[in-house]
């Protein structure tokens, strides 16, 4: 795992790049930084990014959102340092974190399951499990970048401890079906990916369970969702209306109550947060 770019316009571009696939946002981690997120693209084709941040919580709660993905966050507090793996929410809910501690993170791309973890993929779906339980010869590295200062310092521990190491094999009817659901940034349903695939919906949904711990339908509308975020924060004027029929919601109010369920803030509140926060402007690309 490697920083990748080298300067403010590239960072944008190699991770616009990066989430063309499918975009993975946890914006309440941005949003209650309490000065800026550290960002870093990695080189690594199974890692998403590398993040880190110190919590400000003097406005409430920071909420993890549904995001098909599989997390490693490292809280890196000096006299009580932890390790959780997160796996992806099914609605919006409390992150756990702390005021004023500062967090290193690891964001897996969709549909990887690292290797070295000790545990099934419905173990993990909608759970936070220590870190240390499930992946004990992680101990080393953890004790090096829960005390390592330099966010580049500890995306370069990661890697080191990451290089080599292979993701947990998914089958390729369950990867055909992931790279369809995002192409149509989750507006798909069962039978449009039987035709894709030539699976059957039982066989496709047995094998896509057993794979990723959730259903396709649950995956499509994550993929769906984080879709909608990911417009909110990187247009700087989004017509509601347009976007839900863009995203293949049946009519506004049903992607008005999808959107607060999974993202616990309507539409318009979220969007108010993004601007007056200045979202994109908090992000700094290593």
């Amino acid at each position: 795992m490697m920083l990748s770019v080298s300067n403010g316009s590239n960072r944008n571009a190699s991770f616009g790049n990066r989430m063309a696939y499918a975009h993975v946002e946890q914006p309440w981690f941005v949003l209650n930084s309490a000065k800026h997120y550290d960002l870093a693209v990695s080189d690594d084709p199974v890692v998403s990014h590398c993040y880190a941040f110190e919590a400000d919580l003097s406005g409430g709660s920071t909420f993890a959102i549904p995001d098909g993905c599989i997390d490693i966050l490292f809280d890196c507090d000096q006299t009580n340092p932890k390790a959780k793996v997160c796996g992806s929410t099914l609605e919006a809910r409390s992150a756990g974190l702390k005021h004023g501690h500062r967090y290193f993170g690891v964001r897996y791309e969709l549909g990887v399951i690292p290797g070295f973890l000790s545990v099934s993929a419905d173990e993990l779906v909608n759970c936070e499990l220590n870190l240390l339980d499930i992946a004990p010869r992680i101990e080393s590295v953890f004790s090096q970048i829960v005390t390592e200062n330099c966010f580049e310092g500890q995306v370069r521990l990661f890697g080191r401890f990451h290089s080599g190491k292979a993701p947990r094999t998914l089958s390729v009817l369950t990867l055909e079906a992931v790279r369809a659901i995002c192409d149509a940034k989750g507006d798909l349903r069962i039978k449009q990916l039987e035709k894709i695939t030539g699976y059957t919906c039982r066989t496709l949904q047995r094998q896509f369970q057993s794979d990723m711990g959730m259903s396709p339908k649950t995956f499509s509308r994550i993929v769906r969702c984080q879709s909608a975020v990911h417009e909110i924060n990187h247009q700087s004027s989004v017509v509601f209306s347009e976007l839900a029929c863009d995203l293949g919601f049946s009519d506004q109010p049903h992607f008005l109550r999808e959107f607060k369920k999974f993202v616990s803030a309507t539409p318009v509140n979220y969007q108010r947060q993004v601007k007056q926060s200045a979202y994109l402007q908090r992000i700094r690309y290593a």
